[in-house]
């Protein structure tokens, strides 16, 4: 049985963490130059699958206020897959995404015990409650953009992710990441903290 969870704090774990093991090694030069090209097909995928991760579960919520276990290891599943292709298309790792092995993308959620932990009517404006932190997050999509460009050029010239682009934009993904598994996959009423950490 899970617990309750209190607010977030540094001792209290957000139900949901993200970590990317820094690939400290030289990377494949030749398809980090063609990414754009050879992440469509699997970028496609992702995107189709991606609707049906979140509507159905706010009808379930609101109307049996239950989160069927299935539907949460569908939604884990997912999301580690996602974060694969994500990685991969931010030239964190040059391995083609796998469906089933974590490519140094280590993806962690708490299932929630929808009766005591989720508010039946909250999922109907989460949506709305994460407005600040879509609106950093735009931005820091943009820096993210940024930085990927530079890390593309200093793959193709030394081979090498710069770590500081690396922990920014692996920051920004566990951000994202926290923020969706409050506001869309709703494992959790607990608000997300504004961090890279």
């Amino acid at each position: 049985m899970v617990t309750a969870q209190a607010p977030f704090s540094a001792s209290v774990p957000y139900p949901a963490s993200l970590n990317i093991d820094y690939p400290d090694r030289k990377l494949n030069k030749l398809t980090s130059f063609f990414r754009i090209f050879t992440m469509l097909p699997v970028a496609v995928l992702m995107s189709l699958l991606g609707f049906v991760t979140s509507i159905p579960l706010v009808l379930i919520i609101l109307l049996r206020k239950t989160y069927p276990k299935w539907w949460f290891d569908w939604n884990l599943a997912f999301v580690k897959f996602s974060t694969r292709v994500k990685a991969y298309m931010f030239l964190i790792n040059d391995a083609y995404p796998s469906t089933y092995e974590d490519q140094n993308v280590y993806i962690e959620m708490v299932y929630p015990d929808a009766k005591t932990q989720l508010r039946r009517g909250l999922p109907l404006v989460k949506w709305f409650l994460a407005i600040p932190h879509f609106v950093v997050l735009y931005f820091l999509a943009i820096a993210t953009s940024l930085c990927e460009i530079i890390a593309w050029f200093a793959i193709l010239f030394t081979g090498r992710y710069p770590k500081g682009l690396f922990d920014f934009v692996v920051g920004v993904m566990r951000w994202s990441f926290r923020v969706m598994a409050y506001a869309c996959l709703m494992i959790t009423d607990q608000y997300p903290p504004y961090s890279l950490e």
